[in-house]
């Protein structure tokens, strides 16, 4: 498994945090209940394994919601 921090642009409301769990949740390879988003400090925190799905992969999720993605930081859990 790998765990990442993902920073994203600053966040305008609670429900932006909510879909962007809800659509990071369900990608297979994401550990479900590691995902968390960070309000204050736009981030989005979760483990994944790396054999089924990409930081790349995780952060098109993202992006394809409308939320820019400034930078990804992976590292072994």
């Amino acid at each position: 498994m790998k765990k990442a921090v993902i920073t994203l642009e600053t966040l305008a409301c609670p429900s932006c945090l909510q879909k962007i769990e809800n659509a990071t949740k369900n990608l297979a390879g994401v550990e479900e209940n590691s995902v968390k988003v960070l309000f204050n400090s736009s981030k989005a925190k979760l483990d994944f394994d790396a054999e089924k799905i990409s930081i790349e992969e995780i952060e098109k999720a993202i992006q394809d919601l409308g939320y820019p993605v400034i930078k990804s930081k992976v590292k072994d859990a």
